[in-house]
């Protein structure tokens, strides 16, 4: 994956920029800037997977999904999405509101 709204020419490597840093200091700083931001995206987006994962497995819904059906949805195995759905009851309980 590379930056939005790179140049999609072929054979493109661009990501943010960082192959064109030549100061190290400042490519250790930029990539690890990076790295936290990816990593609190991604969990933030695992919440709202776990939260959406336990709407859509909810008992009380006419159209709720299996297990089996949501892990094959999700692509997850069924033991994962066993617990994603309980991981999302429990933030929807807090709240449903993540961090």
């Amino acid at each position: 994956m590379f930056e939005p709204g790179a140049p999609g020419t072929e054979g493109s490597d661009r990501f943010f920029d960082l192959e064109s840093m030549e100061d190290p200091g400042e490519l250790l700083s930029r990539a690890t800037e990076l790295a936290l931001a990816f990593r609190a995206a991604a969990e933030r987006a695992e919440e709202f997977q776990a939260i959406a994962a336990a709407q859509l497995a909810d008992p009380r819904r006419f159209d709720r999904l299996t297990t089996e059906a949501l892990a094959e949805q999700a692509g997850w195995t069924e033991d994962y999405t066993r617990r994603m759905v309980e991981y999302g009851e429990g933030l929807i309980r807090g709240g449903g509101v993540t961090p």
